[in-house]
């Protein structure tokens, strides 16, 4: 028998031993604890390929954790594949740290594959105050991608988030993001919003928002009122880093309108088109807009550059609309909402406008004797190709063309302005979605023409969220009358129009790349039937339009409440109260100038164009071109600024392509009324 000594000696040298072990096990239930060197809450630098060796080769402590790497690479690498197939690999059990690795990994992996809500809810299982910086800025990256860009309360919250925790242009990036989400929020959004009351920064950001709006008209106004922001908010990242827009609004200059040169085709099948804009702009130059209708209708003289001004030239033209149908203006039965006056710029007799004829010799030539000529600013060329050469010539002067080129290049000393049918096909898309109406029928020509107004507008409603849009072609009035005869009527039903999306380039947030996964190929479609259309628009001449109205009526309930949208195309001169009667119902867009309440300058302009209402949009084009020139600074640099054009309400994107909002009318009781 041992020493009772010896025993309790062995004795205590076992109870650590068992104590441990015990801790052990408790342990065990609790998944392993990360013990590897292995660091997965910092930056991933490597390439996928490099990550999987080391799983291969690693020990149990650290497979995890360079299983979690490898798949954080392949999702920057847009291998979603293999990435799903390693997080189906990893093991149950997980860390704490690496658990909140993983949910951050799986919300990347479905954003990749476009499933944004399901990555907005793991989102929200991330515990963010246990990440680490780098991890912070990819989970409010991520947030951020989920949101689609679509301005939100979440949206602002998490770039104001993520900001101090970004560097150089990264940081830029966030402010400027920050900006733009700010400015596509809509007032009612903006009144909805409830912040907390220890939100400063939100808060200031609203007030930039609301010093822009008020003062985006003056560009001096607006410089002063974003300086004196700056001092009431010094803290916000705002002040101390403007938005790159607003702080070109900081350098605004004028742009000098004292020479002109306006080229256009002055012969040759353009002509009777560059006769028009020239009429237009010559008309709006010399102030004489508000004059009386004039007794006859002279052509405008196509060579000679410089109109001298008239007696009132130096008065401010007046808003110049008309109703939509010339020679009939019905009684409205409802007093219309007071509008913004479609004008034109003041008459300036400082400035010499010298029109060079571009159908006489090569673009290159006349741009070169413009400059020569001391031109500060051109306006045209008109023909697409004219205008394709000036972009690519890269030119000093400042350029409001107008026409647009097939691919549109930002150039900062160019402006983009075009009548367009696709134009206007995306403007009835806004109109028709903003409406409430989700299930469109596009009845259109069987021509080129018909080919672009349905992928312009499809495209455009595909950007406002909206899903298929259907369409129907049909023939010239012969086939139409040969339909009606029959019986047959229209149908609300079409094929699903099958829009190539625009190549997503994926989504680049503060160094987290998510490539945009591949794009499988549409399945094929087939004829859908009506029943769920609930708003047809239709683009046709107004003798189609006579026939196609009442064969939708041959064909639906007088209970079918398919609201019915027509383009500018139908709106011509000589349309009677008998037409305006058997429209009843119908909604149709057009120009300002075609469309509101100075009927004097309608008939001047009608007359002078023999009721040719194509010429007569042609020459609203060319007041609005002077008042575009006048403006050229303001709608290239100062964000958001905008003017009531007589071809629309303008305003330019970031391409500094000029965007027209048209003017919406409708046919009532034989009557043609504004629509609210």
């Amino acid at each position: 028998m041992l020493p009772s000594k010896v025993v309790r000696h062995k004795a205590g040298r076992l109870v650590p031993v068992l104590l441990a072990g015990l801790i052990l096990a408790a342990c065990s239930g609790q998944g392993p604890q990360q013990t590897s060197n292995v660091n997965i809450q910092g930056p991933a630098t490597g390439r996928s390929d490099y990550y999987l060796q080391q799983v291969q080769q690693s020990s149990d402590d650290s497979k995890t954790d360079w299983q979690l790497l490898a798949i954080r690479a392949l999702l920057k690498e847009g291998k979603y594949p293999q990435a799903a197939n390693q997080l189906n690999q990893l093991p149950q059990q997980l860390s704490d740290v690496q658990q909140q690795e993983l949910l951050l990994l799986r919300a990347q992996m479905q954003i990749g594959q476009q499933d944004y809500s399901g990555a907005q809810q793991l989102l929200g299982q991330v515990k963010s105050g246990d990440l680490s910086s780098d991890q912070q800025v990819r989970y409010y990256a991520l947030q951020i991608a989920a949101a689609q860009n679509r301005p939100s309360l979440a949206l602002l919250r998490a770039y104001i988030a993520q900001e101090p925790l970004l560097k150089g242009a990264d940081h830029l990036s966030n402010i400027d993001a920050t900006w733009q989400a700010l400015t596509q929020m809509t007032q009612d959004q903006i009144n909805s919003l409830v912040i907390n009351a220890d939100e400063n920064t939100l808060q200031g950001w609203l007030d930039l928002l609301n010093t822009w709006r008020a003062n985006s008209q003056d560009p001096q106004m607006l410089k002063a009122a974003i300086q004196d922001w700056q001092t009431r908010y010094p803290q916000n990242p705002g002040a101390k880093t403007l938005p790159t827009q607003l702080s070109q609004v900081q350098n605004f200059t004028k742009a000098s309108t004292d020479t002109i040169a306006l080229l256009l085709p002055l012969n040759g099948q353009a002509q009777v088109f560059a006769n028009a804009i020239q009429k237009g702009f010559t008309d709006a130059r010399n102030g004489v807009l508000n004059a009386p209708a004039p007794q006859a209708a002279p052509a405008p003289a196509a060579a000679d550059a410089n109109a001298q001004p008239s007696a009132d030239s130096n008065t401010e033209a007046n808003s110049v609309v008309s109703p939509a149908m010339a020679g009939n203006t019905p009684q409205q039965t409802e007093q219309p909402q007071p509008a913004a006056q479609p004008a034109a710029a003041q008459a300036d007799s400082n400035a010499q406008v010298k029109v060079y004829d571009t159908s006489s010799q090569p673009i290159a030539q006349v741009m070169q004797q413009a400059q020569q000529d001391g031109a500060t600013l051109v306006v045209g060329p008109l023909l697409k190709n004219d205008v394709e050469q000036v972009v690519n010539s890269q030119t000093a002067l400042n350029v409001l063309a107008l026409n647009e080129p097939e691919q549109i290049q930002n150039h900062p000393n160019i402006c983009y302005f075009a009548l367009s049918p696709e134009d206007e096909a995306r403007d009835a898309a806004h109109h028709i979605y903003d409406q409430g109406k989700r299930q469109p029928l596009l009845l259109v020509p069987r021509s080129s023409y018909g080919d672009r107004i349905s992928k312009a507008f499809a495209q455009e409603w595909q950007k406002l969220g909206g899903s298929t849009v259907l369409q129907q072609r049909f023939g010239g009035v012969a086939e139409l009358k040969q339909g009606i005869n029959s019986g047959a009527g229209i149908a609300l039903s079409g094929t699903p129009l099958t829009v190539e999306p625009e190549q997503s380039q994926g989504v680049a947030i503060a160094g987290l790349t998510i490539p945009a996964p591949q794009a499988s190929a549409p399945a094929p479609t087939a004829d859908t039937s009506g029943g769920s259309v609930d708003a047809v628009y239709i683009v046709a001449s107004q003798d189609e339009l006579q026939l196609i109205k009442p064969m939708i009526a041959m064909r639906t309930s007088s209970r079918n409440n398919t609201a019915l949208y027509a383009s500018s195309r139908s709106a011509q001169a000589g349309a009677g109260p008998d037409f305006r009667l058997e429209m009843d119902g119908l909604q149709f867009s057009d120009i300002p100038l075609l469309s509101g309440s100075n009927p004097g300058l309608m008939q001047q302009a009608a007359k002078s164009f023999n009721n040719d209402y194509s010429l007569v949009r042609l020459y609203a084009m060319g007041i609005d071109a002077w008042t575009l020139a006048n403006h050229f600074n303001q709608m290239r640099q100062v964000p958001g600024f905008a003017i009531d054009g007589n071809t629309g309400k303008l305003n330019a994107d970031t391409d500094c392509v000029i965007n027209r909002k048209l003017a919406w009318n409708q046919y009532r009781q034989g009557q043609i009324v504004p629509v609210q």
